[in-house]
Order: structure tokens, then C-alpha cells, then sequence
């Protein structure tokens, strides 16, 4: 599994994040949350902007996915 497979589709929040992810399993789509905040954390460093937490779906899915996401905040 290479990273240049999967794309961002959306920056927010973590609440933001799992609210979509939980759209996008109902979806059938399969999502990767990527928190450089909470990993730098976890290991002591500084890592990034808490409200920069980032939702990954695989390429083939970002289509379907982005149209989710708008849905979803369009509102």
C-alpha cells in the first residue's frame, strides 16, 4: 500500500472527521484519518494543528467519496 494511493478529501476537525467516516463505512467506503497533532503527542513532539486532521479514501473511491463530503456540509 502506497501513500500516492490515497487522497485527501477533506481537513477539519476530529469531530468532523468521524462524523464523515462514519458517512463514508455507510457508503462502503473505507476511510484513513491521518492526525499529525495526535501522533506528535503521543510521542512527546509537537506535530501539527489539532484542527488540521486530515480523512484519506483510497483513489479509486474519490469520486463517490468527495461527492459525500459535499453533501454532507453543503447544508
Amino acid at each position: 500500500m502506497s501513500d500516492s494511493e490515497y487522497v485527501n478529501i477533506y481537513t477539519g476537525t476530529e469531530v468532523n472527521i468521524q462524523y464523515l467516516q462514519s458517512v463514508l463505512d455507510k457508503a462502503g467506503i473505507s476511510s484513513i484519518v491521518k492526525n499529525n497533532h495526535e501522533s506528535g503527542v503521543r510521542s512527546g513532539f509537537y506535530g501539527g494543528d489539532a484542527m488540521q486532521v486530515q480523512l484519506l479514501v483510497h483513489v479509486t473511491h474519490q469520486p463517490e467519496a468527495e461527492k459525500l463530503v459535499k453533501a454532507t456540509f453543503d447544508n
